[in-house]
């Protein structure tokens, strides 16, 4: 009996050691994420044309500005939601968007490893938070518990 209670505990402070680290990762990076995002999204225009103008590598040549808004959109707002852990995994989503795009550039452009490689270590943590969710300390477990 002893021993069932002892592994029940573990287990359960095992789950909010889990958790407590979800959320830790998941704020530290959401801040860190909407920090990169600001001076783009404050950049105007001509900072969101410069941005958007990698679609070009995917045979995107239209509205480069949109493309580039959307994509200092997807930082400041996504670093956002993300460490709330609120539309967590929309966020997740659009956050791999723009680092599948991140990467594609750096790549296209000859770059090398130490060049490509935070867009690549970024792009794998968020494909993985995708599937990982936002966790028990989050906004979405409250309010949205059944899809959290």
């Amino acid at each position: 009996m002893i021993t069932n209670n002892t592994n029940l505990i573990e287990m359960e402070l095992k789950q909010k050691f889990l958790h407590s680290g979800l959320l830790f990762l998941r704020v530290a990076l959401g801040i860190s994420i909407f920090l990169h995002g600001i001076p783009k999204m404050m950049g105007g225009v001509e900072t969101w044309s410069y941005l958007g103008s990698s679609m070009s590598y995917f045979g995107i040549t239209f509205a480069p500005a949109f493309w580039g808004f959307l994509a200092a959109f997807a930082e400041t707002v996504g670093g956002v939601l993300l460490a709330l852990g609120l539309f967590f995994r929309p966020a997740a989503i659009l956050l791999a968007g723009n680092m599948t795009v991140a990467l594609a550039t750096h790549l296209f452009a000859g770059d090398n490893f130490m060049v490509y490689g935070h867009a690549l270590d970024l792009l794998i943590v968020y494909f993985s938070l995708i599937f990982i969710g936002a966790g028990e300390y989050s906004l979405d477990k409250k309010f949205f518990p059944k899809i959290a």
